[in-house]
């Protein structure tokens, strides 16, 4: 493994932080593994996102600290950046494993931590750079400002907010600003929610969550009336930024994140490509713009989000609330609609559409009276194209509630995903060559394009060309082959005294060295980002912490007390509640959704609300003055 970025017992990190770049862009994708987080680099990705070996809130995504090395020393020959997620709560027993865990992912050259639980400030750590996760419920500018005061260079914000709240709270910190452009939303602000703790054990501040939410449910009035049935009442659309990234970086965004650290592969390449596509034209029409990391991508494929795993679109609540941020007909990917069944045959199905099909193809379908289906059931239903014969499918089952005239969705593109399985993107260095005499013989140097240069030399007789111009053409020739490198030559110069006949394995040798002695310039020259100053006189912004501070272990409470909070409960976790209790607090509303918001219909009656999962009864509490609901109910587990 490549030394770049290992802590050294005689180091001595810089002590002021570097600032912040404002204008470099970072496009942060996600990364299930090292593989993951390879491949999102090649497509594109300024950073990447992994889990380690404990404590992450996708706690089916840890890696190993081998991996994480692995992973940055590849991250780092782009000054690409590893962010290793660590943010979980933690209870005071995991406390030196998670200490230790920081100094080891450290130690192999991670770049930065994504923290919730503040008892991470009172441990021994390295100079690492501190991330804000999300977990945090980082929505107002006191909030964030605190946060930079106490040592973070980085906050994500909640993904609820709008341009407005973005652009005040980017103005009230030197941070830089992360926001979330693509994929998951969580129907609640991330970090109030114990919905999946109190009915199965599974806590996601601890990266266990249930996903209760997607289950489908009924609404009804406290009286009884039922209002929706068998409905997917909290499950949200996919988040989809697309349309507002200039917007975004007009308010201040820096970092734009991809979730999906649990996602496979094609997702992971197909949307970082998309999002670097989209950056990188943005970034061409304002020059004072840049990429945070080095290189330009040259992708096999045209990228289109449509085609892998996303719930429908949605940009939430970047341009205020709105109609359309949930489909409550189902929590799975339905597809892209291609077309209507016209006709349907013992084995095949003749369709009504534009689009070309292949053999393989997912396709999905609602079947008729879909909404009365038993809350067991699986209300959107599938089926695989055995052969594509032009618009007549052929299957090996005809599924017996497809009926003429049903809308047919595809969710797995067999040509799309074919060509994702194979190498689909390379990064590129542009350079310049140039060849020139030394003592006793002659020497290559290569600049790339961001001022790094490797030199090397070869000894070697110097005999006049019989042939300039062929002899030139040669030189240039073998000097330009950089394919199975990270560069591409842009200008080649051959400055000698004269025109030396060279054997082109002479060349070939001279250039595969000063491409190693540049490697090992860029290698040489990264600097890991360093940490920020922790103000210890900081006061945080409010006095009392309720357990949906999510405070676990007494050094997260000793932090906060330090900090000026007077009065800290357990977090929900440990501190037993029996009695009704919010479970979640969400900006999705189910009064504006059907029509019932006071603030929307003049007159309207505000009638308390029930949700039932299954057998399971929860009260909605309406914060009309803030435009939040409360999922209301008891601890089960209790």
């Amino acid at each position: 493994m490549s030394s770049v970025g290992i802590f050294r017992p005689n180091e001595q990190p810089p002590k002021e932080p570097v600032a912040v770049q404002s204008n470099r862009l970072e496009l942060l994708a996600p990364a299930k593994n090292a593989d993951y987080g390879i491949e999102a680099i090649k497509h594109g990705a300024d950073a990447v996102y992994i889990g380690g070996p404990a404590f992450g809130a996708r706690a089916t995504a840890g890696n190993s600290v081998e991996d994480i090395a692995r992973l940055c020393e590849f991250a780092h020959r782009y000054h690409a950046q590893v962010f290793v997620a660590i943010n979980t709560i933690l209870m005071d027993d995991e406390l030196p494993q998670a200490q230790q865990l920081i100094w080891d992912v450290y130690n192999a050259g991670a770049d930065a931590l994504i923290v919730q639980d503040m008892g991470i400030l009172q441990l021994d750590i390295p100079p690492i750079a501190l991330h804000a996760s999300t977990q945090m419920d980082n929505r107002s500018p006191e909030k964030v400002a605190f946060l930079e005061q106490v040592g973070f260079s980085q906050v994500v914000l909640a993904r609820e907010l709008g341009l407005t709240q973005i652009r005040e709270v980017a103005k009230n910190t030197n941070m830089q600003i992360e926001f979330f452009i693509h994929g998951a939303l969580c129907v609640a602000y991330s970090g109030l929610c114990n919905l999946s703790h109190a009915f199965s054990n599974r806590s996601a501040n601890r990266g266990e969550c249930s996903q209760m939410c997607r289950l489908p449910g009924e609404l009804k009035t406290r009286q009884g009336e039922v209002l929706a049935e068998n409905e997917h009442l909290l499950s949200l659309k996919d988040n989809n930024q697309t349309d507002n990234l200039e917007a975004l970086i007009d308010a201040g965004v820096r970092s734009f994140k991809i979730e999906g650290r649990l996602k496979d592969l094609s997702y992971v390449k197909n949307v970082t490509a998309h999002y670097r596509q989209a950056l990188d034209k943005i970034i061409a029409k304002r020059p004072e713009l840049s990429a945070s990391s080095h290189g330009r991508c040259e992708h096999t494929f045209t990228p289109d989000p449509e085609k892998t795993f996303n719930r429908g679109r949605t940009d939430y609540f970047v341009n205020e609330r709105s109609q359309g941020v949930s489909d409550f007909r189902s929590p799975k990917y339905i597809g892209e609609e291609v077309g209507k069944v016209i006709q349907l045959g013992k084995d095949f199905i003749e369709v009504s559409s534009t689009e070309v099909f292949n053999n393989g193809d997912g396709l999905a379908y609602f079947p008729p009276n879909y909404t009365q289906a038993k809350q067991s059931d699986d209300k959107l239903q599938g089926l695989r194209v055995n052969r594509a014969d032009g618009l007549k499918l052929y299957v090996t089952t005809m599924p017996k509630d497809l009926k003429v005239g049903a809308t047919l969705y595809r969710n797995h593109n067999q040509a799309f995903e074919m060509v994702l399985a194979k190498e689909s993107s390379k990064r590129i260095i542009q350079a310049d060559l140039c060849l020139t005499d030394s003592e006793d013989g002659v020497s290559l140097t290569i600049t790339d394009q961001y001022g790094h240069q490797g030199t090397a030399a070869i000894v070697v007789e110097k005999q006049l060309a019989s042939d300039i111009e062929k002899t030139t053409k040669n030189i240039r020739k073998q000097l330009s082959k950089l394919g199975s490198t990270d560069f591409s030559a842009r200008e080649v110069q051959i400055n000698t005294e004269q025109m030396w006949f060279m054997p082109a394995s002479l060349l070939n040798g001279l250039r595969r060295e000063a491409v190693s002695a540049l490697e090992a310039a860029r290698v040489n020259d990264y600097q890991r980002p360093t940490a920020w100053k922790h103000n210890q006189d900081a006061v945080y912004p409010v006095k009392h912490l309720s357990f949906m501070g999510n405070v676990a272990n007494e050094q997260a409470k000793a932090f906060y007390t330090q900090h000026g909070v007077i009065e800290i409960e357990d977090t929900y976790e440990k501190n037993g509640i029996t009695e009704d209790a919010p479970l979640m607090v969400t900006k999705h509303c189910l009064r504006f959704n059907f029509n019932l918001c006071p603030k929307e219909v003049p007159g309207i009656k505000a009638d308390p609300m029930v949700l039932e999962i299954g057998k399971d009864v929860l009260k909605l509490v309406f914060d009309c003055p803030k435009c939040e609901m409360m999922v209301v109910g008891a601890n089960r587990q209790v």
